[in-house]
């Protein structure tokens, strides 16, 4: 028989209903798996039906988390939630069995958890590594406007001086016209922001929003004079 299996990314909201639905449906419990990932330890809780398999994914858990027992589901729960609790410090709440923490008699708490110097090590270095690059990306970014002015300038300078001016006339119109676009769209959304909110706190807004208009023009006035 060939089994057909499927993955499916869900919350720990979501979790109590997922179970109560499979119970439901005839689904049988199969297991639940715990992976320690960089994010937090990611739960694998898997049914079986037929001849599909059935894995449901909750990402990244931490240890601030509390995940529900499904041992009122399925009894045989109990195993791997007490597993799990003790080798990876996930907390469960409503186990039908719980040992409280002494599931395992271990001599290093929470040993899936635990990595090596050198695990640490690589970690760190590899986080150092994509660091760097997410800045020297962002500065070949920020340098991108500038070098491609630089180049439309030399363009330009190699042009008859009367097509130069057209092309930097349509250049300014053109960046006109897109600052005035992006001024309409952002004046738009909080035209928005401002109707959804209390009319009184609305018109508060609006007065803070006008003296602040005001400010920044009378500056630019009195700078254009000093010029």
């Amino acid at each position: 028989m060939a089994f057909q299996s499927e993955f499916i990314n869900i919350a720990i909201a979501d979790l109590s209903d997922c179970a109560a639905n499979r119970k439901a449906e005839g689904a049988r419990y199969v297991q639940t798996l715990a992976v320690n990932t960089e994010a937090g330890v990611d739960l694998i809780y898997t049914f079986m039906a037929g001849d599909k398999i059935d894995n449901y994914k909750i990402p990244a858990v931490s240890k601030d988390d509390v995940v529900p027992s499904i041992s009122q589901d399925f009894l045989a729960a109990f195993v791997w939630e007490n597993e799990i609790h003790d080798l990876f410090g996930i907390t469960f709440e409503g186990i039908a069995i719980d040992f409280g923490g002494a599931f395992y008699d271990l001599a290093v708490k929470e040993p899936m958890t635990v990595i090596s110097p050198a695990q640490l090590a690589a970690r760190e270095k590899a986080a150092k590594i994509a660091a760097a690059k997410a800045a020297k990306e962002q500065a070949q970014a920020a340098s991108a406007p500038a070098n491609a002015d630089a180049e439309l300038e030399a363009k330009l300078a190699g042009m008859d001086p009367e097509k130069a001016a057209k092309v930097r006339a349509a250049m300014e119109a053109k960046a006109k016209k897109e600052a005035a676009a992006k001024a309409a769209e952002k004046d738009a959304e909080m035209e928005a922001k401002l109707a959804a909110m209390d009319p009184e706190k609305a018109a508060k807004v609006r007065a803070a929003m006008e003296a602040k208009a005001k400010k920044e023009a009378a500056a630019a006035a009195q700078q254009k004079e000093g010029e």
